[in-house]
């Protein structure tokens, strides 16, 4: 089964048409809403890869409710209209949608669109991925140093030499070195009393 999308229009036959043509090419249809508050409550609670919703809907229209998933989390939006004004382009746009396609819509027009806006996506979470991964990387160089601030102040060492007891350390508890720089900044340096460094020749 491939990715999971919500599909949001006020017309139920619009909202059918939808669903064969995207099931036909193997995706999974979460829901469907009629307007754009049912949406942003969908995809709140479906957490979707992707939402398909018409511009002109009652009570919140596509591009509002555009605004409002996007700033709720990384979920993907291609909008239709029967317009094309320039004016809806930038409106979409400045909301963050994906793509952006005219009404009537043909299978050879949104599975395309479909493709691009979830390729999208996945491009967004893995940079997502990436920026996490080095912040905590980051977050780790920064524990090791101050760690190793403390050794080198409790034991009278060098910086290289109060690395090594750490590293060390690191190997005899089975425990990576991030680990145990955090518990020496919780609990000091004291665990690594009996530990003496090898001779340097």
């Amino acid at each position: 089964m491939k990715n999971s999308i919500v599909v949001v229009d006020d017309d139920p036959i619009i909202r059918m048409d939808l669903r064969e043509m995207l099931e036909e090419e193997g995706y999974h249809i979460g829901g469907e809403a009629k307007n754009g508050q049912e949406a942003i409550e969908l995809v709140a609670k479906l957490k979707p890869d992707l939402v398909i919703m018409d511009i002109k809907m009652p009570v919140m229209n596509g591009i509002k409710a555009s605004h409002i998933i996007r700033k709720m989390q990384d979920t993907s939006v291609l909008l239709l209209t029967a317009y094309s004004q320039k004016e809806l382009v930038q409106d979409a746009r400045s909301a963050g949608v994906a793509a952006y396609l005219v009404k009537p819509v043909s299978e050879a027009d949104l599975i395309p669109a479909v493709e691009i806006a979830l390729s999208q996506k996945e491009r967004m979470d893995a940079l997502k991925h990436d920026l996490q991964q080095l912040k905590q990387s980051i977050e780790e160089r920064k524990r090791i140093e101050k760690a190793k601030g403390i050794v080198m102040k409790a034991y009278a060492l060098e910086e290289e030499e109060a690395y090594r007891k750490m590293r060390m350390a690191s190997m005899a508890f089975r425990m990576p070195l991030s680990r145990l720089a955090a518990c020496i900044l919780q609990d000091g340096p004291g665990q690594l009393a009996s530990m003496s460094l090898p001779d340097n020749g």
